[in-house]
């Protein structure tokens, strides 16, 4: 299904990126329609040095290629700073987010507005399965703080992940 560059053509290319603190079923759909549409992804893990995340950077990435790997075309890397430089660095014309809801709209179109006039990087927005609509990491994590069942709302490795995590205070 890729088009190989071997054979002339260059490879399409898009960034997923975020905290992903945990990545959700939510996330992973989108990642998912992403990587039938292009031949490559890649899944930017975003490093804020002031947010101190319930999982550290590498264990985020690493929780994400398990649950990737199926695809065969993502790639997973961190990145801090600019999502458009990111994008340069790697030659990635087209930034792939998920919308919930109308709230996300609104600043993510500023958001993509602005990449756009930074770097020419395209932003494509995709409706969120309505079985994910209201799920964000915030509240898995808040809810698994309190005990909740969460086992349909993340992947089992990331479930087992949080458990743990809980268990160890």
């Amino acid at each position: 299904m890729t088009r190989p560059e071997s054979e002339g053509l260059p490879l399409r290319r898009a960034v997923c990126p975020g905290s992903f603190d945990p990545i959700t079923n939510g996330h992973l759909d989108i990642i998912a329609r992403a990587s039938k549409l292009y031949d490559v992804v890649h899944v930017a893990v975003m490093i804020n040095k002031s947010k101190q995340g319930l999982f550290g950077v590498d264990e985020r990435i690493e929780l994400i290629r398990q649950v990737t790997a199926e695809f065969g075309n993502v790639e997973v890397e961190s990145f801090h700073g600019l999502l458009v430089d990111f994008c340069k660095e790697r030659d990635i014309p087209a930034i792939v987010k998920g919308l919930r809801a109308v709230s996300d709209f609104d600043y993510e179109l500023q958001m993509a507005q602005m990449n756009n006039g930074l770097s020419g990087v395209e932003t494509l927005f995709v409706p969120t399965n309505p079985a994910y609509s209201f799920l964000s990491s915030s509240l898995v994590k808040e809810v698994a703080a309190w005990g909740g069942d969460i086992a349909h709302l993340v992947p089992p490795v990331v479930l087992e992940a949080l458990n743990k995590r809980h268990a160890q205070g």
